[in-house]
């Protein structure tokens, strides 16, 4: 088996023992430095991110290969990329960067499998006189749409 089929073998027989994490995303360099990123239902800790680092350290063989190993899990500053991490998210308040490089914000309401549905709170003009009025309206947003999502921290 091929270096990198292998390091994709035992992560995938790791995910299927954790039912709870996800992989988001497998990165090998040229210098083969293997970045794994995970996502988890209820978050990802410590604990599991040295469980997975463990079950490649300890099947893989560096006098045979050689390499790097980092595994993370996935941070506010790494965009959503999948159905179940925008699920986790249900309530949040998003920025969502789309195809046409516009930008939306707003709180993520639902989703399905072909869309995201944002609640928008803005101020705009009033139509007649001066002032601003609230308005609060949905947005659907097909995944297709989406170049970016990030997950907004407000303080």
């Amino acid at each position: 088996m091929e270096f990198r089929e292998k390091i994709e073998s035992l992560i995938g027989e790791f995910l299927k023992e954790r039912e709870d994490l996800f992989l988001i995303d497998l990165r090998f360099s040229a210098a083969d430095d293997i970045t794994v990123i995970l996502d988890g239902d209820q978050g990802v800790s410590v604990q599991d991110c040295l469980d997975a680092s463990r079950v490649i350290e300890f099947n893989m063989d560096r006098e045979e290969h050689d390499f790097s190993l980092q595994v993370m899990s996935a941070g506010l500053s790494e965009p959503l990329k999948s159905e179940r991490q925008f699920r986790k998210n249900i309530g949040r308040e998003l920025d969502v960067l789309l195809a046409d490089d516009t930008r939306v914000e707003g709180e993520l309401l639902t989703l399905d499998e072909k869309s995201i549905t944002l609640v928008l709170r803005y101020r705009k003009p009033k139509e007649v006189g001066k002032g601003k009025v609230d308005v609060v309206e949905e947005r659907e947003i097909p995944y297709s749409e989406i170049k970016k999502a990030l997950v907004t921290v407000k303080f």
